[in-house]
């Protein structure tokens, strides 16, 4: 058997997520009911009813890769691949850009599947951090010494898991600057993009900036709707395609009623109503998170995420913090995630878009752990 490095946050949630009283470990918000989205629409049940359990188009609803194609600057259907989630669009990607030997460089912390996918690809990794100190900022110097001629590829997170911290304007200029230096590819998983706490402004895409960039949407984060497993990749022609050949080994298609159910989402007329529901549900969840970290004193700390419904909190205890979770979860049914789970010890990662009673009975849990410490 090869060497394999497994994904250590998704086999964690995999094996104890649906085992919990209060699941805070997701980092979307709280999911819609097919109820809930089909309302959105007069007639969409009829519509589900007649859907033929056929095959979807293996690139995509046509539908669907439009209404993708119309939220970024300059695409059209052509430049839009449907994917198994996000996840499966960074991983074939990934694996269409770089081979192993090849460099790529990857913002830390961030969601660990596109270094550990290249772990088992056999890609060499440079890292650069977002930097607490600066409020979770992007260190561009320490991205520019490293990125060299060997490097092909870029993989950025923005708005960042698990951060919530959205990338300037300059901040982008200058990472796409780095990489047109060089001529490496940007990956850009944005799938909290539409997810904003602070401004009505949906974060921009790298796409459209420069013209080796690959972004990456999910029905999950913004939208609510994980259970449809829907993501996309878009990009230049050329390599859509290639990354759609990719697709016809892994998954070959997405479900049929996931094409229609997230090309309904998507609409033009359905769309805002999502987003405006996935941004109150984080308005009103992050004071409660607020409120219960001040309440711990300088104990707990964070910087209010920008994006996002989970806020990654620094703690004071002298706990490592898998082992401070393991007992939460063991002792309490709560489940968070572990600094560990980003290399970076000492933090926790909560989830805050959720109703108010769940929210708050889940912070019990904790609050009651953090006591018997």
């Amino acid at each position: 058997m090869s060497d394999f490095q497994a994904f250590e946050m998704e086999r964690f949630m995999s094996v104890y997520e649906m085992t919990v009283k209060y699941n805070m470990s997701e980092s979307g918000v709280h999911p819609m009911l097919v109820r809930e989205l089909l309302a959105l629409q007069e007639g969409s049940l009829d519509k589900m009813l007649d859907v033929e359990l056929n095959y979807s188009h293996a690139n995509g609803n046509p539908e669907l890769r439009e209404n993708i194609a119309a939220m970024y600057d300059g695409a059209t259907k052509e430049n839009v691949l449907v994917t198994v989630g996000g996840i499966e669009a960074n991983f074939n990607a990934l694996t269409t850009i770089l081979s192993a030997g090849e460099e790529m460089v990857l913002m830390l912390p961030n969601y660990m599947q596109v270094w550990g996918v290249a772990k088992n690809h056999g890609i060499r990794i440079k890292t650069f951090s977002l930097l607490q100190e600066k409020n979770w900022a992007p260190d561009l110097d320490k991205l520019e010494s490293i990125v060299s001629n060997e490097t092909k590829l870029i993989a950025i997170c923005n708005p960042s898991n698990p951060t919530g911290y959205i990338l300037t304007e300059a901040e982008m200029d200058a990472i796409v600057h780095i990489a047109d230096r060089v001529g490496a590819w940007i990956l850009a998983d944005e799938v909290y993009a539409g997810a904003e706490q602070l401004t009505d402004v949906q974060t921009p895409s790298f796409y459209g900036r420069y013209e080796k960039v690959i972004a990456v949407g999910s029905m999950s984060k913004a939208y609510g709707l994980p259970g449809l497993r829907t993501g996309w990749a878009v990009g230049p022609v050329d390599m859509i395609d290639q990354i759609w050949a990719r697709h016809e080994y892994t998954t070959l298609s997405t479900a049929m009623l996931s094409n229609t159910l997230s090309a309904m989402a998507l609409s033009e007329e359905i769309r805002p109503k999502i987003i405006q529901r996935t941004r109150d549900y984080i308005r009103r969840g992050y004071p409660i998170l607020k409120e219960w970290m001040d309440s711990h004193g300088s104990l707990l700390s964070a910087v209010q995420p920008q994006a996002a419904a989970i806020a990654f909190i620094k703690y004071e205890m002298d706990i490592n913090s898998t082992e401070f979770v393991m007992r939460l979860m063991k002792e309490k049914s709560v489940l968070i995630i572990p600094g560990d789970h980003f290399g970076m010890d000492g933090y926790l990662r909560i989830s805050y878009g959720l109703p108010k009673d769940y929210l708050m009975g889940g912070l019990k849990g904790i609050s009651e752990l953090i006591s018997e410490l």
